[in-house]
């Protein structure tokens, strides 16, 4: 709906940013906004990137947000979405979850994409989507939905950005060439417990399907993937809940493992 006024999505997307920045989760904004669909939401994304990027962050990349059915069937939602990721959501090797500028961080472990050349749709196949792959990594992803008990519709978790918070990728990637990701199983550990496991066929049947999918998602707005950015291809398990103090890892087959923490006191950053 191209007719909503740019002062409408001007304050929505405010409404989104103060919510991230105070702590404060929200209703669901499609409530008592009609006017609140998919292609809107996408608008509220893109200018929510527009204003990180002018306030000096990065766009270093792309994520996908409920590629398992299971989880839309979970959340309601029919269909996967995409979000962007900036560089100030990535946690550099070592640095903990800052538990306390979050609302209610939840963990799960993805499948990375480092790109080789730039991918844009329409018409991107996995096959094409694997050529264009330099590296595939070991990935967590932390989600914090602003909207209270991640409870949204498609378009109040587009216009969030898919409940982008941090993210933390593994530093040694693996070439994709003859790597079947599909059959790729990841274990994933709660302070040393095992949690949850899945293999790579949780992400739209194949990683290299959800990277297509990414591709042409975004070439139907005019976007592209860039050479060089990450593909966060979405969750492969649940996302579990963390407290200050937790340890998250995850330990693929062919990937590696990866491990963070989550700061113990809101004096640590």
């Amino acid at each position: 709906m191209n007719t909503v006024p740019d002062a409408e999505l001007d304050r929505l997307v405010d409404i989104l940013m103060d919510a991230e920045r105070t702590r404060r989760d929200l209703g669901r904004l499609t409530t008592d906004r009609p006017w609140l669909d998919a292609t809107v939401a996408y608008r509220a994304q893109a200018r929510q990137r527009e204003r990180r990027l002018d306030a000096g962050d990065q766009w270093v990349g792309t994520k996908l947000g409920l590629t398992s059915r299971a989880k839309q069937q979970r959340m309601g939602i029919s269909s996967p979405l995409t979000g962007f990721l900036a560089a100030s959501m990535a946690l550099p090797l070592g640095a903990p979850i800052p538990f306390a500028k979050l609302i209610h961080p939840r963990v799960e472990p993805e499948i990375v994409f480092v790109m080789k050349s730039r991918l844009v749709g329409p018409g991107v196949t996995a096959a094409t989507a694997l050529a264009a792959v330099e590296s595939v990594h070991a990935g967590l992803e932390v989600i914090d939905s602003r909207y209270t008990d991640f409870d949204f519709a498609l378009a109040d978790v587009i216009a969030d950005n898919a409940s982008s918070a941090r993210f933390a990728v593994s530093p040694t990637g693996v070439s994709p060439v003859g790597l079947d990701l599909q059959l790729e199983a990841c274990v994933l550990r709660l302070n040393g417990e095992v949690v949850d496991t899945a293999t790579g066929a949780a992400v739209q049947g194949n990683p290299f399907e959800a990277l297509a999918l990414a591709a042409n998602d975004l070439g139907a707005r005019g976007e592209a993937i860039e050479a060089g950015q990450l593909v966060l291809t979405g969750g492969l398990t649940d996302a579990i809940f963390i407290a200050p103090g937790d340890s998250v890892s995850v330990e693929f087959t062919s990937l590696g493992s990866l491990t963070i923490t989550v700061a113990a006191s809101e004096g640590t950053t």
